[in-house]
């Protein structure tokens, strides 16, 4: 007998909404390969709806005051931490990734980031007033744009689920959130927290919604003549798309989009650490990170010592899925996805080695090998292209000079590292690398203090940080005379 799928539902105005016209997608879970929930299919009218709670809602919104904000994003993180269990069977099943390494890894993180937008909420300001023209005095005040339209991707969707509404929330905005079609499992929960403390609050619903659905859905987000604001984090495709319709109604547009992080290793580098953390790095979440160490570029001097001691470590990496306690990372989103990265490496060039890996693992779920490929030239398309999977590249430079050309060499400039026990050299790395964040003998770790955002074809705008909140305000100019 068939089990029968769980029913999520959009979250519109505080109410559990069924698309308009009933349509659903199935769900699945990637561990599995089979569908575990139904999610709305949401058209139009499901759009409309939901931009008309958030509109109605803005004006309170916008003039409570920063207090308020900080207390409902308080008392948010504490729903969530009481009810963490919940979220992470949701995340978990959405995703397929190990229970207890989104314990560990995520869960504590994103509450923390909400906390911290919390705390930003009553620091937001404008410069103070002066004297810049005799007899005048002028001011700056900083507002929220008004409603935002976002959409979130599939390898976090709570966790970019939190990058988006957090921020957006501590400026005085309301929101109309879609999560992919594969995950939307956590976000629908999100919602139901979310609404909780709102009602607690007596605020209106409309200030949090999510709207289920898929590309055509957010498509719909992004064009409403509603939001003054679109942000998504996704593919450079989808991104170039929601620019170039945002820009028929001149909507700001925050943008975080696909990377291919350079590691550079230098000769005098801790061969050992840079090793581990680029393995660490490679591999989280099976390399489903825009951030991902990827790209590694090993001076030819300890090249194969480095290639050697990869492959190694790499070999002793496990994927499985979510009761696997001693696993590193879970399946691959989806069996389209896991035929792209899979794609990639079958059409290597001959002078490619595929080091270890390269395959498929097991014959149910998406789960593919820790896969190291050495040998690899600048423009291989595996070296230009973003793979989204556990799949490092390795190359071989000669010097500084073209470490650091071969590094800049692709569209995307999101993340980066250096390895070197040279603080000089570090610190020229730093400043020639063209991407929004360089580590240093370390790889992928993030705090919400700090700011995450890429250049070029990566996007623009910024998540994390005061900086972040600031992409979710505008700066309005008051003269007064005296």
């Amino acid at each position: 007998m068939a089990t029968e799928l769980r029913r999520l539902r959009n979250h519109i105005g505080g109410e559990y909404r069924d698309a308009a016209d009933g349509r659903t997608t199935e769900v699945v879970n990637p561990a599995t390969g089979e569908a575990y929930a139904t999610a709305p299919l949401s058209a139009a009218a499901d759009v409309d709806a939901a931009m008309a709670a958030a509109e109605s809602a803005f004006p309170v919104w916008r003039d409570a005051t920063p207090g308020t904000r900080q207390t409902l994003l308080l008392k948010v993180a504490d729903a969530m931490e009481r009810r963490g269990g919940e979220l992470l069977a949701a995340e978990c099943e959405n995703t397929g990734k190990p229970l207890e390494l989104t314990r560990q890894e995520e869960l504590p993180v994103m509450i923390d980031q909400v906390r911290f937008f919390a705390g930003a909420a009553r620091l937001l300001e404008g410069r103070s007033a002066g004297e810049y023209m005799a007899g005048m005095t002028s001011f700056v005040r900083r507002e929220p744009v008004g409603v935002c339209a976002q959409v979130t991707p599939w390898n976090y969707p709570m966790m970019m689920a939190v990058w988006k509404f957090a921020p957006a929330l501590a400026a005085g905005n309301t929101v109309v959130l879609k999560p992919s079609d594969t995950t939307p499992a956590s976000t629908v929960l999100l919602a139901e927290i979310i609404g909780g403390v709102l009602a607690e609050m007596d605020l209106p619903a409309g200030i949090f919604n999510v709207v289920c659905g898929d590309r055509d859905t957010g498509r719909l987000l992004v064009e409403h003549p509603v939001p003054a604001m679109a942000s998504i984090t996704g593919s450079v495709r989808a991104g170039t798309e929601v620019a170039g319709s945002a820009a028929r109604d001149v909507k700001r547009v925050h943008l975080e989009l696909g990377g291919k992080a350079p590691c550079v290793v230098f000769e005098d580098a801790d061969i050992a650490a840079a090793v581990e953390g680029i393995r660490d790095g490679g591999f989280f979440n099976a390399g489903q990170d825009c951030t991902a160490a990827t790209r590694v570029l090993v001076h030819e001097s300890v090249h194969d010592e480095f290639v050697a001691a990869l492959t190694k470590a790499a070999a002793e990496v496990r994927t499985g899925d979510l009761g696997d306690e001693d696993c590193f990372y879970g399946p691959l989103n989806s069996a389209a996805h896991l035929a792209k990265v899979t794609g990639f490496i079958e059409r290597l060039p001959g002078h490619a080695r595929v080091e270890t890996g390269g395959h498929r693992v097991g014959e149910r779920g998406w789960f593919f090998a820790p896969t190291v490929v050495s040998g690899l030239r600048q423009d291989d398309e595996i070296v230009q292209e973003e793979v989204f999977g556990p799949v490092i590249t390795v190359q071989r430079f000669t010097g500084e000079e073209q470490a650091l050309a071969w590094a800049n060499g692709v569209e995307y400039g999101l993340a980066s590292s250096v390895w070197t026990k040279d603080h000089a050299r570090a610190m020229r790395a730093s400043r020639a690398l063209d991407f929004g964040c360089v580590w240093i003998n370390t790889h992928i770790p993030l705090v919400a203090e700090m700011p995450h955002g890429g250049f070029k074809k990566s996007g623009y705008g910024k998540d994390l940080s005061a900086y972040g909140m600031e992409d979710y305000t505008r700066v309005k100019h008051v003269m007064t005379a005296l």
